[in-house]
Parts: C-alpha cells; sequence; structure tokens
C-alpha cells in the first residue's frame, strides 16, 4: 500500500531550499550537512527543479574503486543527456577522448572503453569535462550531488583522485557540486564552500504537517490527549523517522474494526505503534552496536539511557564508566560522523529518534 505521508513537498525548509536556489543560479558549489533522514537530498533535487538546472546524483558508497566510480559517473552522464542530439554532441566530443559511445539498439547508449586496470585516471579526467561541455552547448547548468564524499578515500589511498575533484569543484562555471555529508570537514571551512546545516525541525513546525497529513488520510489524533505531543517526543523533529511512523500508525488503525469514529488515534496507539515499528527493526540495531567498536557502543547507551550535553563531565564519564581524554572525545566525533549522534550544538543526543526509544527499550 502506497504511503500517503511520503511529503509531495519540502517540510519546512523553505529557507534553506531558497539558499541553494541561489546558489545554483549562481553557478556557486556548497555543502549541505545533516544526519541521514533529514532530507538532504530531497532539499536538493528539489532546488535543481526549481531552477531548471540538470542532477546528476553520485553516491561514492556504492564505488568500490576507480573502475565503478568511472562507470557510474559515465552512466549517470549519458542518462542525464539521453536525448538524441545530446547523445550526438556526446559523440562527437568523444572524438578525441580515450572512449566511444556506444548506440546499438539493443540497449541504452552508454560510454565504453577498453578495460585495463590501472589506465582509469585520463578517462576520469576527460569524463569530469563532460558536464561542462554539455551545458554550455545547451546553456543550461548543471549540479553534480556527491553523496558520502568521504568514501572515495577508502580506494584513494593517495588522495589524488580526492585532490582533482577537490580543484573541479572550484574551478567549473555551468557545474555546480553539490557535497552531501554529515558534518562538514576542515577543508569545506578552508575552501569557503557554503555550508547549510539541516538541523531537526522544531516541535511547533513538524506539528501543522502531520495533522495535515493524518486529516488527508481520514484520521486525527484525539483532542485533549497526549497523542499528538506524544508522536512528536517521539518522532524529535526528524522527518525520514516521521514520515515512517505516521505510515505505521495509519496501517494500524486501519487495521482496528472498532476506531471511534471520525478516526480518532489515541495516545496509546501512538506507543504501540511506536514500539512494533522499533521491534520490526531490532535486528538491524542489534547488528549495528556489533559493528560498532566497543568504545562507541558504551558511548551510545549512556546517551539513550542517561542524555546530557556534556559527556566529557568527569562526574558522566565516572558514572558510566567512559574512556577518558582523547578516548571519549574520539568516540563522539567518529558516532557524529556516523550521523548516530548530534553533535555539541544539539547537546549530544542520539540523532536517529527511533534507534534511541529502542536502546531505551532495550536497556531499562
Amino acid at each position: 500500500m502506497a504511503n500517503p505521508f511520503i511529503p509531495q513537498s519540502l517540510i519546512c525548509r523553505e529557507a534553506e531550499l531558497a539558499k541553494i536556489c541561489t546558489l545554483l543560479q549562481a553557478d556557486s558549489d556548497f555543502v549541505i550537512t545533516g544526519v541521514p533522514g533529514s532530507g538532504r537530498r530531497s532539499l536538493i533535487r528539489s532546488a535543481a527543479k526549481q531552477v531548471s538546472s540538470r542532477c546528476l546524483e553520485i553516491d561514492f558508497l556504492r564505488c568500490h574503486n576507480a573502475s565503478q566510480f568511472i562507470r557510474t559517473l559515465a552512466d549517470g552522464l549519458t542518462t542525464l543527456f539521453a536525448e538524441p542530439d545530446e547523445l550526438a554532441k556526446i559523440q562527437q566530443w568523444s572524438v578525441n577522448q580515450p572512449l566511444t559511445l556506444d548506440e546499438t539498439l539493443s540497449s541504452p547508449a552508454r560510454l565504453v572503453w577498453p578495460a585495463a586496470t590501472g589506465k582509469e585516471w585520463p578517462l576520469f579526467v576527460g569524463l569530469l569535462s563532460l558536464p561542462q561541455y554539455l551545458a554550455e552547448w545547451l546553456d543550461c547548468q548543471v549540479v553534480i550531488v556527491f553523496h558520502n564524499f568521504l568514501h572515495i578515500r577508502s580506494w584513494d589511498r593517495q588522495g589524488k583522485w580526492e585532490s582533482h575533484l577537490r580543484h573541479e569543484i572550484q574551478q567549473q562555471s555551468r557545474v555546480s557540486y553539490a557535497l552531501v555529508a554529515t558534518v562538514a570537514e576542515p577543508w569545506m571551512w578552508a575552501s569557503q564552500l557554503p555550508i547549510i546545516h539541516l538541523a531537526p525541525l522544531p516541535d511547533e513546525e513538524l506539528r501543522p504537517w502531520i495533522s495535515s497529513s493524518m486529516a488527508t488520510a481520514g484520521f486525527k489524533f484525539e483532542p485533549d490527549s497526549p497523542a499528538l505531543d506524544l508522536f512528536l517526543s517521539y518522532v524529535q523533529g526528524h522527518v525520514k523517522d516521521a514520515v515512517t511512523l505516521a505510515q505505521r500508525i495509519w496501517l494500524d488503525c486501519l487495521a482496528i474494526s472498532n476506531l471511534k469514529p471520525p478516526g480518532l488515534i489515541q495516545a496509546h496507539q501512538v506507543h504501540g505503534s511506536m514500539l512494533s515499528l522499533v521491534q520490526d527493526m531490532g535486528v538491524t540495531f542489534e547488528a549495528l552496536l556489533l559493528l560498532l567498536p566497543p568504545t562507541q557502543s558504551r558511548v551510545l547507551e549512556s546517551l539513550a539511557l542517561d542524555p546530557t550535553p556534556s559527556p566529557q563531565a568527569s562526574a558522566y564519564i565516572k558514572k558510566h564508566q567512559l574512556s577518558r581524554g582523547g578516548g571519549l572525545q574520539g568516540a563522539l566525533n567518529s558516532l557524529e560522523q556516523k550521523g548516530l549522534i548530534y553533535g555539541p550544538q544539539f547537546g549530544y543526543r542520539i540523532a536517529l529518534p527511533f534507534l534511541d526509544f529502542w536502546l531505551k527499550q532495550r536497556l531499562q
């Protein structure tokens, strides 16, 4: 069954949307940060659509080596510029490149080249110039979105590819690069790239959306009850989790034959749906804890049981038997980089509401 709570437009991100649209119109590059599920991709896609910019997304997490990155970039470009006249322009460009455009009838057009390990560099340099070449010809703007950019370091051990990409980000005039990250790196600040951070949504901004969405689905939170406030406390301003929990409540309510008209959602139903939802996710969360170093797991559990804006305080360290000094700060930094906790600006709290709820249930 389709999820009626998937937003058809951005939820309360008008200021960020306007800023990104301005950056794209000015051919600027930028960084957008926030935890997974905060709406970073949706925001960029909406901005690109609003300013009629071509948008190409590349996730470095899916590129395990240079060859896979080149293949992903090449396929993305021929998909983005797939009109006959655009492909003809790509064919014309490829004459001076170590690759060709294959336009056989049995498959979509694709850039191809002889397989040769260690020969990817000239392909990489050439393909990076193609978006600028096409944008100038079409008189359009292109935005290339790099997700999980730091993952390039898993195979680019010498930093050669990353350095070239960072250089291109600042050089190309018709191509805007959008780097999607959890936390901005020092080099991003040093490069003076605009950084847009997506903070959790305040309850007063999320409240009208969930009330309106539930009403459209034929339900509403029972007045004069804590049902709506309980929902907001569970999702903690996290957009994706709000959508997921709303869908679960809706499905659970549809399954109740004796639901009070006109589809009133009570607090116990919100709580029951939350319990069943995180129970379904339990195996995933267990695996996550097992993959984390013990120090980080310990910090995560401590913050779930006993939230604090100052986990480095001596009393807190002693109470939860945490490592002192650099070990603790390293664990906090790593958990923030992974998007599992917020940093000091949000009080070092757990960033994923469902994980937070599950940990509390498990530990208590």
